[in-house]
């Protein structure tokens, strides 16, 4: 199983009594409990991390970008790249973000790819975050406008190609995605939350789910009273043990607390527990991490690479998880992934809504450990049938898209009728 090294490890980190009043002591204590809980050097990291992802061998004329556009049909965005000799390739936004960061893509990125060569996407990324003092906007409004032009260019260059966009990476190593159901409420009673699970996992078939306990950003508030302590248990009677659990506290906890409910989480064995502290309080995530037995994931408001070298390096969290929008596209989260791989942890990323879950699927069809399931949200089937075969959900799996690019058969079709913002 995944996740059977990192579970050793804790509670090795346990017996030597390496709990939370260990962790804060002063980081010139070495101790080999401290030692057992680091991960690889960051030399190894930087140097994976470093190294070329794009595999563009086949691609050998030059691809020049004529134009980049922001469209709207209906509530949906789209962004269009157009190459001199015609070549296209389409990206769908992250909603609502388009509404309020429109002009940061229009005048902070898109001028800077016309009349690039798209083959050197991988080294115009730098150049890019340079621009304009781009990197002055670091975070989701510099990252996720960034990423919209990266996987439009990425499909029209898997078109050329002739490639799924996972291929440009690598081989592909799985056509079939195992998916988690997940809900996104906390305004349901235990018994309500109940009922919108097993509706969840009846129209999806999935194997696996995932709930959210806490208040989200709550200081330990929870959504209602007695909601997360009486929904824990309940969820594991109710679906059995046959069923893999995933709960999300969405930055609820301080690190106490957090240990709290992640017990009752390794009660019921669930299989992860995601971002139990605040999310940018990497060093109480550790403490979490390093006291659990239950494997801990973290990463999708994360924007730095340095500080996913962080928790890679100090094993701060079990998983990673970029958010492929949030974090600023494939390459980017691929480097992630590439570090992961070092410290033999899995990347399973997150997925920010809309279209995201199609970028995931070619994100984990080809790294090497995506873990044991990727989510799944309701409402996504209205893009399966863009593409050929269309996407399906069958027995808890999702197909990976075979087409040229991000697989979508007729931009024309999908964008007709839109009008550029």
């Amino acid at each position: 199983m995944v996740f059977t090294m990192s579970m050793n490890r804790r509670r090795l980190l346990a017996a030597a009594g390496f709990g939370t009043a260990a962790l804060s002591c002063s980081s010139s204590k070495t101790t080999a409990s401290a030692k057992a809980a680091a991960g690889p050097p960051v030399e190894e990291l930087d140097k994976a991390a470093s190294q070329p992802v794009l595999k563009l061998d086949g691609i050998t004329s030059p691809v020049v970008i004529e134009s980049i556009k922001l469209l709207k049909k209906d509530k949906e965005f789209f962004v269009h790249v157009r190459s001199k000799d015609g070549a296209e390739g389409l990206s769908l936004p992250n909603p609502p973000r388009p509404e309020y960061l429109a002009k940061i893509l229009q005048d902070l990125i898109v001028p800077f790819f016309i009349g690039k060569d798209a083959r050197d996407l991988e080294n115009l990324l730098w150049e890019l975050y340079r621009y304009k003092d781009n990197y002055k906007l670091y975070g989701i409004a510099l990252w996720s406008p960034h990423a919209w032009v990266e996987f439009a260019i990425l499909d029209m260059l898997g078109r050329i190609a002739k490639k799924p966009m996972g291929a440009l990476f690598g081989d592909v190593r799985r056509k079939e995605i195992p998916i988690y159901t997940a809900s996104g409420r906390r305004d349901t009673t235990p018994e309500q939350e109940i009922e919108h699970l097993k509706k969840l996992v009846a129209e999806s078939g999935s194997k696996a789910l995932k709930f959210r306990v806490g208040g989200r950003m709550s200081r330990n508030a929870d959504a209602m009273p007695g909601r997360t302590e009486t929904l824990i248990p309940l969820v594991r009677k109710t679906f059995g043990d046959d069923f893999d659990i995933h709960a999300d506290s969405n930055s609820s906890y301080d690190p106490p607390q957090a240990i709290k409910v992640g017990r009752m989480l390794e009660d019921i064995k669930a299989v992860y527990f995601e971002e139990p502290c605040p999310f940018d309080h990497l060093e109480d995530t550790k403490v979490v991490a390093d006291t659990l037995t239950i494997p801990v994931a973290g990463g999708e408001q994360e924007y730095s690479d340095w500080r996913f070298r962080w928790m890679i390096a100090n094993r701060a969290v079990d998983i990673v998880q970029p958010d492929l929008h949030y974090y600023g596209g494939m390459v980017r989260s691929m480097r992630v992934a590439k570090m992961a791989d070092v410290a033999n942890m899995p990347t399973t990323v997150h997925i920010s809504g809309g279209f995201g879950y199609v970028y995931m699927l070619h994100f984990a069809s080809v790294i090497r450990d995506p873990g044991k399931y990727q989510e799944y949200k309701l409402g996504q089937e209205k893009y399966a049938q863009w593409f050929e075969p269309a996407i399906t959900v069958k027995d808890g799996k999702m197909s990976v898209p075979a087409g040229p690019g991000v697989g979508i058969k007729d931009i024309a079709a999908v964008i007709k009728g839109a009008k550029e913002v």
